[in-house]
Order: structure tokens, then C-alpha cells, then sequence
């Protein structure tokens, strides 16, 4: 199953879907025509109702009950909102702002934000209609009962809101939600360690085309499927040259071909299936999650907010979404005429511990924990983690050297170093 759902990610057009599904006016909108619909509706099933049920139920208070949602729902919406937005400019100020945009994806808070909006645009639809003279005896029936199933919806979200607003936005909540998606990500990449593609291990001939990109901003997503029909259709071979989260431009090439010659027009499918925007995405770039964990640990080490506790924290997050990770590059290839770098173990941990070490490099408590953590990865993953662990970890006792460590401290970073 998860296999399936990696498969229908890697398709452009299903995560273009999935982007536009995760904005919050989405949710709100879909929300706001059910509301309306629900109203609309409650005119034609009360047709169907006897009379003497809407004298029995009393549903002539609907009235006073929708004039009571209508004013309470737009003051929490407001309310609700205000709430949210502090929330993703203290995770700006406290993390990284990055993170924020995880956020603004979070399912509890549209969700309830939805809900909110939607009574009230289904509570002030239900009063103009009722003043309108819209509905029958048994239509405000139907629309009473309608609008106790809608408070029963806003008690719920309510609930939930008071749940979310304990931890929302806090230091530790962005923490796991940032690692929630690396992982995310890395597992994704372990599944099909090349996108689907053929790992590269050597360079592309001298002689291939370059297509370089139209726009300036950095590679999101790419459809590894959609290029090698393209280049099946074609008779081409293809090396990308860009991969999620690389930063380019109009001299920068997106991939790379050779094959028949072909004017650039019949080679715009290849461009279009790259989606590049103003800003990384988590989606397809392991590096991504892994450079927010970083800066998350580097501004909790920063003078002016002196949280050790915060990096040593992430420094164990780091080991546990990297410990998964592998360099078996041998299976798992679907499009055998798409050639793609594959990730490097030393960049994974470079871009996650690298940042660490230089900004603790004068805390022997962040020291002990990085030290501990490459350990760790060299001894579950030596053929994967062990050479890369060496380097950093000796980088990273150059920088304890150059701080004000004593010897004794010195003396036991190196021991564990020596251990890697």
C-alpha cells in the first residue's frame, strides 16, 4: 500500500493536487458549499416530512438558534484565526521560519477553522432564507435538524482546538513535525533511492544537450515517470542534473540528453515535468528537513537564546531519521533510460550535523551528544555511515579545539572519536 501511494506521489499532476489540497481555504471552501448545500437542500427533503413532525419537535426556534450560531461562529473564527497566526510567528521566532509552513498544512487547525467558517456562513444563509419565507413548516424541520448536526460538528472542533492549542506552535511541536516530514521524505527516497531512475556512476558523455531551466527559483518535485515516457517516445537517454531542492536558473541545465536530435520544443515535456517555486519543499528533498533540523538546533545555540537543551534534543531526532537510511542503489529501478544522482551519505550528514558543530562547537554537553551520535550511525550502519561519521567527527574536534574546552573535555571527545 504505501508503495502504491509513493508511486501516485511521484506523479506531477496527484502532488500538485496534494499541495493545493493541503492550503487552508481548500478545506474552508469545501466546507462553506456543504454548509450552503445543506440549506438548499433542507427545502426540498422537507417536502417528503409530515407537517405534524415540525409542530411536535418544535422547530419553529430554529430562528433564535441560528442567530445565536451566527453571532458566536464569527467571533470565534476571528478569534480562532488570531490564535493561529501567533502561533506561526512564535514557530518562526523560536525554530526557524521554514517550519512554518508545516504549520499552515497542520489537518486540526483547518479542519477546525473550516468548520468554524462554515456555520456561520451556513447559520446566516439559514436566516435569510427563513426571513425570506423560503421554507415550509416541515423545510425548517429538515433545516433544524441540520444545524443541530452543524453544532454538533462545531462542539467537536471546538474540542479538538482546545486539544491542538496545549502544544501548537510550541518549540517541541515544531520539532516533531519537522522530523515527521525528513522521515517522511528519507523513507520515500529509501523506497526508490533514485526517484525510480538508474543510479548514476559515472558522468554524462560530453556530447549531451543540456536543457536548462525557464524559470529561477528551486526544483520541488520531479516526474521521473513523465521524463522516461517522454524519452521512450523520443529514443533518448536522460540524466538529470537537477535534483529536489537544487537552486536554479535560466543558464542552469534540469537534465541532460542524448539520443536523436530534436528541437526544444519537442523536448518541452522534459522541462514540464520538473515543478520549481520560490521556496524548498520537503516532499522529494531528504536535505531539506534535514538543513531545518539544523537551523532549528543553530538558533537554540545562538547567544540570545542559550537552549542547549533544544540542539541536544534534535541531535537525537537527527540519529533517528537517518538511521534508516541505506546506499543499496541496486534495486528498485523503473525507468532504466532516466539516469539520477543518487544521495550521498556524507552530504546527508554534513548538512545535519556540519551546522551543530561549528555553532556548539564551545558547548561540551552539544559536543559529547554530536560525538555520541555519529557513533551511534557509524556502529548501526558502518558500511554507510562509518567513513562519513570519521570526517565530521574530526571536523568537528578541529572546531572543539579552536574553543574554550578544557583538556580533560578534549580528552573525551577524542576518545569517543577514536571509537568511529
Amino acid at each position: 500500500m504505501r508503495s502504491v501511494l509513493s508511486d501516485l506521489f511521484n506523479i506531477k499532476f496527484v502532488w500538485l493536487i496534494l499541495q493545493h489540497l493541503r492550503k487552508i481555504w481548500v478545506r474552508t471552501v469545501g466546507f462553506a458549499v456543504l454548509a450552503l448545500g445543506s440549506v438548499v437542500l433542507a427545502k426540498f427533503v422537507g417536502q417528503l416530512l409530515p407537517l405534524s413532525w415540525s409542530e411536535k419537535i418544535g422547530a419553529g426556534a430554529v430562528d433564535q438558534v441560528l442567530n445565536i450560531l451566527a453571532t458566536s461562529m464569527l467571533a470565534v473564527t476571528t478569534f480562532s484565526l488570531s490564535i493561529a497566526v501567533s502561533a506561526f510567528s512564535t514557530a518562526a521566532g523560536s525554530a526557524t521560519p521554514r517550519a512554518t509552513a508545516l504549520l499552515q498544512e497542520d489537518h486540526t487547525t483547518q479542519n477546525v477553522l473550516a468548520t468554524f467558517l462554515g456555520a456561520f456562513l451556513f447559520s446566516l444563509v439559514g436566516i435569510v432564507a427563513l426571513n425570506a419565507g423560503y421554507y415550509s413548516e416541515a423545510g425548517r424541520l429538515v433545516l433544524f435538524a441540520t444545524t443541530v448536526l452543524v453544532i454538533a460538528f462545531v462542539v467537536v472542533a471546538l474540542l479538538r482546538w482546545i486539544s491542538q492549542l496545549a502544544s501548537f506552535g510550541r518549540i517541541e511541536d515544531t520539532v516533531e513535525r519537522v522530523e515527521t516530514a525528513a522521515s517522511t521524505a528519507l523513507q520515500r527516497r529509501i523506497e526508490k533511492p533514485c526517484l525510480g531512475g538508474k543510479p548514476q556512476k559515472q558522468p554524462p558523455p560530453d556530447s549531451a544537450h543540456k536543457l536548462c531551466s525557464n524559470v529561477i527559483g528551486f526544483v520541488q518535485h520531479i516526474d521521473i515517470g513523465a521524463i522516461s515516457k517522454c524519452a521512450k517516445e523520443l529514443d533518448l537517454e536522460v540524466w538529470i542534473a537537477a535534483l529536489p531542492g537544487t537552486f536554479v536558473h535560466k543558464a542552469t541545465p534540469l537534465l541532460l540528453v542524448t539520443g536523436n536530435t530534436h528541437a526544444d520544443h519537442d523536448l518541452a515535456p522534459l522541462r514540464a515535468a520538473f515543478s520549481c517555486g520560490e521556496r524548498r519543499s520537503f516532499d522529494q528533498d531528504p536535505k531539506f528537513g534535514l538543513i531545518v533540523m539544523s537551523e532549528i538546533a543553530s538558533r537554540a545555540l545562538s547567544q540570545s537564546v542559550n537552549d542547549p537543551g533544544t540542539a541536544i534534543d534534535v541531535i537525537g531526532r537527527l540519529v533517528r531519521i537517518l538511521a534508516p537510511w541505506y546506499s543499496d542503489l541496486s534495486q528498485k529501478v523503473e525507468y532504466s533510460n532516466v539516469t539520477v544522482p543518487p544521495l550521498q551519505s556524507a552530504e546527508l550528514l554534513e548538512q545535519a550535523f556540519r551546522p551543530i558543530a561549528r555553532d556548539g562547537a564551545a558547548v561540551i554537553e552539544v559536543q559529547l551528544k554530536l560525538h555520541n551520535a555519529l557513533l551511534a550511525l557509524a556502529e548501526m550502519a558502518p558500511e554507510t555511515f562509518k567513513t562519513a561519521a570519521a570526517a565530521l567527527s574530526k571536523d568537528a574536534l578541529e572546531r572543539a579545539d579552536m574553543g574554550v574546552l578544557t583538556q580533560q573535555e578534549l580528552g573525551a571527545l577524542k576518545e569517543i572519536s577514536a571509537k568511529i
